[in-house]
């Protein structure tokens, strides 16, 4: 397993990460198609991740209603100091109308709700979920890092926030000399590249760590599916939930697919692995956060980490897999060039 720093503190997390929204909720009508695990499976994929090197586990209080949190809690155990252990907060954890948000109300008692299903006394990277449209920023802020002073959270992040919603964030807690977001977790693959046009240009700026979510789509990108949407895996997620949570063009997808499998079959691995070891490839990508069932599954993707793509492999897999670029990019790379003398062009 290979390290990269967390942003620009000098904290190393691995290259791969565990996810655990598949920990818990055996019962619950969403979180039992997505994983439903159970104490024992928990066990075993924790275990199988710490044993290779992973030192980056993340959750949310929102899963399976906190099951996960409580399952991993158990599940690290007396290795909990091996871990840099993430939460998440934003989503109803219960009916009331202050059981949701990024109030100082609603962050206060879910980190402590948090805190007591973790079996533990601290988080290392607090997260917010998303972003919340009615409380201020300068009130959420101004909670968490209380929680950091108070030493209950080391560092906070962000989760599927805009370029410009972290940028707002990090003047204002420098304005306040108040801790800052660290990273920002997003959604990105070689079918979800957004996060091109102005989250990795941000990141890069700020020095903020981008870890990645649903980096397979939700499996599509192992090459378990066939055009027409066979598969010979029923209990894949995407057969259990019905459709895929990211939305994608489907023939867009298959063709990316093919390429996956082409560059696979290069190097005597598996597509998973590759869609994995392109996001590791892409600028201020720190981590990539990946969920499994089973510890063939998690195994294959955690070696993701020990595959290097050749420039040709790059190259193939970006012009299959590249968006149109949004404006104003397209138009701010017209003018690019013309800042340059034309001597002093490559």
């Amino acid at each position: 397993m290979k390290y990269r720093q967390l942003g620009r503190t000098g904290v190393w997390v691995s290259e791969i990460g565990l996810g655990a929204m598949s920990f818990g909720g055996a019962d619950h009508p969403v979180f039992s198609a997505i994983g439903g695990l159970g104490q024992a499976d928990t066990d075993r994929l924790v275990g199988t991740a710490l044993d290779a090197g992973v030192n980056f586990i993340d959750t949310a209080d929102v899963y399976a209603d906190g099951e996960s949190e409580e399952l991993l809690g158990r599940a690290l155990g007396k290795r909990r100091r091996d871990v840099v252990l993430g939460t998440k907060l934003l989503a109803p954890v219960g009916p009331g109308p202050n059981d949701q948000g990024l109030t100082r109300l609603h962050i206060m008692r879910s980190l402590e709700d948090s805190l007591r299903r973790l079996g533990t006394d601290h988080i290392d990277l607090y997260q917010i979920h998303n972003w919340d449209h009615v409380t201020p920023l300068e009130e959420t802020l101004a909670a968490l890092d209380d929680a950091v002073r108070q030493g209950k959270v080391r560092y906070l992040g962000a989760s599927n926030l805009a370029a410009w919603q972290i940028s707002k964030a990090l003047g204002l807690s420098a304005l306040n000399h108040q801790s800052k977001f660290v990273a920002n977790q997003i959604n990105y693959s070689l079918l979800s590249r957004q996060a091109e046009g102005d989250l990795v240009p941000m990141a890069l700026e700020e020095g903020v760590s981008l870890t990645v979510w649903q980096g397979l789509m939700g499996g599509f990108l192992t090459g378990k599916y066939e055009r027409g949407g066979k598969t010979t895996e029923q209990e894949a997620r995407r057969v259990q939930t019905g459709g895929d949570f990211v939305p994608f063009d489907e023939e867009h997808g298959y063709d990316v697919v093919d390429v996956l499998r082409v560059v696979a079959d290069r190097h005597g691995v598996s597509p998973a692995r590759v869609a994995l070891a392109w996001l590791l490839a892409q600028p201020a990508v720190t981590s990539v956060i990946v969920g499994a069932r089973k510890p063939a599954q998690l195994t294959d993707n955690l070696q993701a980490a020990d595959l290097t793509l050749t420039e040709k492999d790059l190259a193939e897999l970006d012009e299959v897999s590249r968006p149109a670029p949004a404006y104003p990019k397209w138009i701010q790379d017209q003018f690019n060039p013309a800042r340059i003398p034309a001597g002093n062009r490559a």
